[in-house]
């Protein structure tokens, strides 16, 4: 695992619950993948403040893109894994990406909450019956 997630991780696992490393990693990688498809553009290093509000994406936008980015990685075992990392609902995505910002580690606008991910698409319709089972 990459050593700058796992100090992510240190930095807010207390702010954000009982979720791994990996589930970091995967939001990181996810708000990438959402960003390239919401904006079409190479997601670089780049953390000017033009270049972060033009490839800015909302907590829906990036709940979809997650989402989408899950059942590309795992497949028809999205569910099973997002679960196992303790990740059950949307809320669980905007407690991971609200921890990283008060870290300094995401950035967000003014116009951003943490609402806007409560409840953007079911978890047993987006992934499936796998999910349920698990």
């Amino acid at each position: 695992m990459d050593e700058h997630v796992i100090q992510i991780w240190r930095d807010v696992r207390d702010r954000a619950g009982p979720f791994p490393p990996q589930a970091y990693q995967f939001v990181i990688e996810g708000l990438a993948h959402t960003s390239r498809m919401i904006h079409g553009d190479d997601v670089a290093e780049d953390t000017s403040e033009a270049v972060r509000r033009s490839r800015h994406v909302n907590g829906q936008q990036l709940c979809m893109g997650l989402r989408d980015y899950a059942l590309r990685q795992y497949g028809k075992l999205a569910g099973v894994v997002l679960r196992r990392w303790h990740i059950r609902e949307t809320d669980d995505f905007g407690r991971i990406v609200f921890a990283m910002v008060e870290a300094q580690r995401m950035h967000k606008t003014e116009e951003d909450s943490i609402e806007d991910f409560r409840a953007v698409f079911d978890f047993d319709e987006a992934f499936g019956d796998l999910i349920a089972s698990s």
